[in-house]
């Protein structure tokens, strides 16, 4: 085309389901939304739509013998004219009939942009879900009666957040539970933080507001059997395992994946741990609204909004997590937008990466593609990357040991270029990205555990790594006395405790296995003395159920009611 065709304006609308508003093939057939600038483009927007974001530029396309600088804009309510419709960017893919050729040379143009699209409301500092204050909590949605379903109700539990919980974001000292022959220690902080209560509750007051639809969660809500296993007997159902392994519409062989049986009608949670880019897509393609189901905790985006912070300041962002969970899987795909990234698992693995970096052997650092393999990013550049680095981790790992990883590559660097190098090392301003959640119920539990124990158990799903985080604590101070259970169900009794053995891979445990050990080797202690604490998904009825079955293993006779240890608390 020639070069002195100035470029029309095209601004393409898009409302809260991620649907395209599109002009009927007619009288007017073509984008509904243009001009030789933006104001004529956006005076064709208003006559349509009144309530829109400011249209953003995001790309440059030529189609139909015109060049187009192409606007975003989310819109609000229906078109008032009667022309214009919304439909899928999957549908218009899959009908090319449906387009205006204009449009068609267009809709190629988005795909690296289909995660922005839910979030063209949002300012880039804005979180896409706020924790709720107290007063507005909607707890009542999934705290039942308890005797129809006591997973998330406890009377001690309540009693104990009440007297040893007076602040949010600091650990206070511990409560004792005197039920006479036995003891129990119990942490001021434990068990849901706010990201697993606003997604629960999310998840609750969308099955109880949508009866009829297909209510769908992209994968695990929290990493808790028995509140996932609660919403599905709700008629909540899974689109894939937490390993991204997608679920079949049905046992009958061959059957369609449930990603693909999806419809603009459905409605998918995002849970708290977030999701890749690459899934959010897939969303946005086929119509389906994600901002107003979207749970993804908002300590996890602070992670995310500091790794692009950090991309921007030229540092390639190191990861500290666990490659396989899905937040750190969400926080690679997101990070990668703006900075090159490497994931780490732990100190050990951090250690190899110092050696390539201390390493001016180009053979040796090459090993760099063999050992972190899958868990770079696409292009990598082992001598530029690697120049300077910030460190940010998945918010349920100890905070130690993100410490300890920070100061090993500090170090390392020092050793490389000088006491200057430390400075290449993220920025001495700006604090470790660790959920205070995570933090605070980690120093509760490292105060609880001053008290000397005879024993802890610690509760909380097979797969949940806050869980795994407090009983390494638990582990370091007691050993073998220590105990990662799933719930009640795991004491089966004082001989026998089945405990879970947790995955780890530089301990040469790729799975997990269950390891029976007696609750007190010996002769019992009295009275004995048992912490116990949950992790952030943990439910509180599930803490009170552990204690009622210890309870369980002496003489009735001799057991102090629950109204004489609630009385002690008051």
């Amino acid at each position: 085309m020639p070069a002195d065709v100035p470029a029309l304006v095209c601004v393409l609308a898009f409302n809260g389901s991620n649907q395209l508003a599109v002009r009927q093939l007619g009288a007017k057939a073509g984008l509904p939304f243009t001009g030789t600038d933006l104001a004529m483009a956006t005076a064709r927007l208003e006559g349509a739509f009144t309530v829109h974001t400011p249209p953003v530029e995001y790309f440059t396309a030529a189609t139909g013998g015109r060049s187009y600088r192409v606007f975003f804009t989310q819109v609000r309510g229906q078109s008032a004219d009667a022309e214009i419709c919304f439909r899928s960017i999957e549908a218009l893919q899959a009908s090319p009939a449906m387009l205006a050729p204009s449009l068609a040379g267009l809709i190629t143009g988005l795909e690296p942009y289909l995660n922005e699209i839910p979030y063209l409301h949002l300012g880039e500092n804005d979180f896409i879900n706020k924790f709720r204050p107290e007063k507005e909590r909607n707890a009542a949605i999934y705290e039942q009666d308890p005797t129809a379903n006591p997973l998330y109700q406890s009377r001690l539990c309540a009693a104990i957040k009440a007297l040893a919980r007076r602040h949010e974001r600091s650990a206070n000292a511990p409560v004792w539970l005197d039920f006479g022959p036995v003891r129990y220690l119990i942490p001021s902080h434990f068990g849901f933080c706010l990201g697993v209560k606003n997604a629960l509750e999310r998840a609750y007051e969308t099955l109880a507001e949508n009866p009829g639809r297909r209510v769908f969660m992209l994968s695990e809500l929290i990493h808790n059997p028995f509140v996932n296993e609660d919403l599905l007997r709700r008629g909540l159902r899974y689109l894939q395992t937490d390993k991204g392994k997608p679920y079949p519409a049905s046992a009958e062989p061959g059957a369609p994946q449930l990603w693909d049986t999806l419809t603009a009608d459905d409605i998918v949670i995002i849970p708290a741990f977030g999701a890749t880019d690459e899934d959010k897509a897939r969303l946005v393609r086929k119509g389906i609204a994600v901002t107003q189901h979207d749970a993804t905790c908002m300590l996890v985006e602070k992670v995310w909004k500091a790794a692009r912070s950090y991309g921007r300041d030229g540092f390639t962002v190191i990861i500290h997590g666990k490659a396989e969970h899905e937040e750190t899987k969400a926080t690679f795909s997101n990070t990668r937008r703006y900075a090159p990234a490497v994931i780490v698992r732990d100190l050990e693995e951090t250690q190899r990466l110092c050696e390539l970096i201390r390493s001016g052997d180009p053979a040796a650092r090459a090993r760099f593609y063999t050992l972190f393999a899958g868990k770079h990013t696409p292009g990598f550049d082992v001598d530029r990357h690697l120049e300077r680095i910030a460190v940010v981790n998945q918010t349920t790992l100890l905070m130690n040991e993100t410490r300890a990883i920070i100061g090993l590559l500090r170090d390392t660097y020092r050793a490389r270029y000088g006491e200057a190098g430390a400075e290449r090392v993220g920025s001495s301003d700006r604090n470790d990205t660790l959920c205070y959640a995570t933090q605070v119920n980690q120093d509760a539990l490292s105060r609880a555990l001053a008290e000397q124990p005879d024993a802890a158990f610690v509760i909380g799903g097979k797969n949940s790594s806050n869980t795994y985080q407090l009983y390494r604590l638990c582990e370091e101070a007691l050993a073998a006395r220590a105990f990662f259970i799933q719930s009640e169900l795991n004491i089966l009794s004082p001989a026998e405790v089945e405990h879970y053995v947790f995955p780890s891979m530089s301990a040469g445990r790729p799975d997990g296995r269950i390891e029976r050990r007696p609750l007190w080797p010996g002769t019992r202690p009295d009275p004995v003395r048992i912490l116990i604490t949950g992790g952030a998904s943990c439910p509180d009825g599930i803490i009170q159920q552990v204690i009622a079955r210890i309870n369980g293993l002496f003489p009735p006779a001799s057991l102090r009611s629950i109204e004489a240890v609630l009385a002690d608390l008051e």
